[in-house]
């Protein structure tokens, strides 16, 4: 995978870029602002990355990292995405995206809903359930004994083997977490969100984005997978 494209130049995208170049990915970033306000993040990032349009970002190497606000989805240009693997990072927060009907009654997830806007993208959801910092904090060398797991979902294999050797590149091993339907289990409050990349799971909320991470082995997270209780997304206030 030579090329990475990455829609969303925030913390998450900002973060899985470093990597990306790190892991001697070449990366093309955009943004809704366009690539002249990318010019000091590419240039820190070096030669591997570039700014680009949103369509140029779409179309680089195998697969898009997708990080933008999940009201930005319906935005984007029709088709896209349409045949590409797309890793989707996007989380419901009803504070930035407002309520929003079909996930407060959960007739469907989070990823599931994104489907229905991207129509043809082959989503597979990852990289939302761990904060920003920690990203490259946690990111380790294949065989490290202190490699830690990040979870994916999505509903077709291909894609979903595709993210997989991607994040292996990045610095983690991937743990499946089922459908886009079973997403829910790493979504926002639920039990493989976060907090179990803390090295203190019990830090106070206001100092969470601040917080050191530990590592996350793979068999702790399917555990913590496997135990998720369903949020009630109407509650949700974060």
């Amino acid at each position: 995978m030579p090329t990475l494209g990455i829609i969303g130049s925030g913390n998450i995208g900002t973060a899985v870029a470093r990597l990306a170049v790190a892991a001697d990915i070449d990366v093309v970033i955009a943004n809704s602002r366009g690539p002249q306000s990318l010019t000091d993040l590419v240039g820190e990032l070096g030669p591997k990355a570039r700014a680009g349009t949103v369509e140029q970002a779409a179309g680089a190497g195998e697969a898009t990292l997708l990080s933008i606000p999940l009201t930005a989805y319906g935005s984007l240009p029709d088709d896209l995405l349409r045949g590409r693997t797309v890793l989707d990072t996007g989380n419901y927060y009803p504070h930035r995206d407002g309520r929003i009907s079909e996930l407060d009654a959960e007739k469907v997830t989070t990823s599931a809903w994104a489907q229905e806007l991207l129509p043809g993208a082959l989503l597979v959801k990852a990289f939302n359930n761990i904060l920003a910092h920690h990203i490259p904090q946690l990111a380790r060398p294949a065989g490290a004994p202190d490699r830690s797991a990040l979870p994916i979902a999505g509903n077709d294999p291909d894609p979903k083997a595709r993210a997989t050797e991607l994040i292996d590149r990045l610095g983690y091993d991937s743990v499946d977490a089922g459908t886009l339907d079973e997403s829910w289990r790493f979504e926002p409050e639920a039990g493989a969100y976060t907090r179990i990349y803390l090295a203190d799971p019990d830090v106070p909320a206001d100092r969470i984005l601040k917080a050191p991470a530990a590592p996350l082995p793979a068999d702790k997270l399917r555990a913590a997978l496997e135990t998720a209780q369903r949020v009630k997304v109407a509650e949700r206030a974060f």
